[in-house]
Parts: structure tokens; sequence; C-alpha cells
């Protein structure tokens, strides 16, 4: 096994209603160094009941308590808790409403151990975890809202949104640090007020894909930053 740097545990509380599927996931991290699955709850509100310090939630598209993925997302986030979603379920528009509500990603539970112990490893960061069936579910989203954006302020998003962060945008645009960072309240404002809210690096990341301004990538995880400029 590859060495993993010691940035101490990251515990995971998974929302799950098979106990096979959770058992399983279990036996998967129980020799992660770097992972612990401290709880597991067979709905939302049952988990954030327990009212733990947790640094990913692993939700389950299809739950028995028939929540809907996108209200599950949304009170995951509020209470501060990025998500994963883990699923063997095939219906993409649960897929696309899980992903318009801000999930870091989708794995199946087809997968094998390893794939999916990486991309558990990749959203415990806050990175996105980038996968085909994420890809299929925003790309050519016929609901999403053009949000009107500018030539320059399509520009200020595909460089920021890719990586960079604002001075350096700054200096490839020719922008001041000051402008460019207005630009991006501007871009965040006109994503919310059209329903599609991006407060993050990582949610901005997300919206410049299902637009088209930064291609669907290719299944390479970790790879997107979420700092917001300093």
């Amino acid at each position: 096994m590859p060495s993993i740097p010691d940035f101490g545990r990251r515990r995971i509380g998974l929302v799950e209603d098979h106990e096979s599927v959770a058992i399983g996931l279990s036996v998967m991290l129980k020799d992660e160094p770097d992972l612990e699955l401290t709880c597991v709850a067979t709905t939302v509100t049952e988990l954030l009941a327990r009212g733990m310090h947790l640094d990913l939630a692993i939700l389950d598209l299809r739950l028995a308590d028939g929540s809907s993925p996108k209200s599950n997302v949304e009170q995951l986030r509020a209470a501060g808790l990025e998500t994963l979603i883990f699923t063997g379920a095939e219906n993409t528009s649960m897929l696309r409403s899980a992903a318009r509500a801000g999930v870091l990603g989708v794995v199946r539970k087809s997968e094998p151990a390893a794939v999916v112990i990486d991309a558990v490893r990749t959203a415990a960061t806050g990175k996105q975890v980038v996968t085909t069936e994420w890809a299929a579910a925003i790309d050519g989203d016929p609901g999403l809202d053009d949000v009107g954006l500018s030539p320059r302020q399509l520009e200020v998003l595909a460089l920021y949104a890719s990586g960079e962060k604002a001075d350096r945008v700054a200096r490839l645009t020719g922008l001041s640090p000051q402008t460019v960072n207005d630009y991006l309240q501007r871009i965040r404002q006109k994503y919310a007020a059209a329903g599609r809210p991006a407060p993050t690096k990582t949610d901005l990341y997300k919206r410049a894909v299902e637009d088209g301004v930064l291609p669907v990538p290719q299944r390479t995880w970790g790879q997107v930053p979420i700092h917001e400029p300093g």
C-alpha cells in the first residue's frame, strides 16, 4: 500500500439502510490509517441527530424513507458536511438531482474496493471525485439555467475554476486583484440568482463544467483545489 501523509484520521458518516453495504464499507476502510467509518445511520436526520464531528458524509441515493437526494444533500451541506454519493442506482435524474445539490462526486457500489477507498479518501479531504457517473449527471443537463456571464466574467471563471489563484488570474488577464475578486463575487451572485449557488471554489468548478466553460473531466480524482482566494 502506498504511504499516506499523516494529516489525521478523517471521520466518515454513512447514510445507508442496507446492513450488508454498511458492513462491506466498514471492512474496506478498517485497515486504512487515515480513514475511519465513525457512524452509520439509515437516514440523514438520524445521522445529524448524532451530533458527531465528521469530515464527510457518504450517502446512498435511494433510501427507504423516500427522501430525495437533493433534500438530503442540502441538509448535510447546511450542517457543514460535504457528501459523496455511494450508489448502485442507474437513475440519471436522481444522479443529476444530487449533482446539482452540490455533492463532491458519485461512486458506484459495484466498483472495486481500491476505487471506492480512493474516492472516499479524495472526498474526505474536500476534493472533487470525478467519475463518469458524475460527469454524465451534469453534462448536457437540460435543466441548467443560463446565468448570463459576460465574456470577461467567463474568462475569469475559466481561469479561477481551473485552479488558478485570484492574484494569478489578475496577472493573466491584466486586471487588478480587487477587480478579479469583484468579478468572482458577481459571478457567484449570478449563479445564486439562477438557483445554482456556488459559494466555494469547488462549486464554481462544477458550474464551469456544467456550462461548458471547462471541459467535462476525465477520471482524474483529487485535482480540484478548493481554497478561496487569500
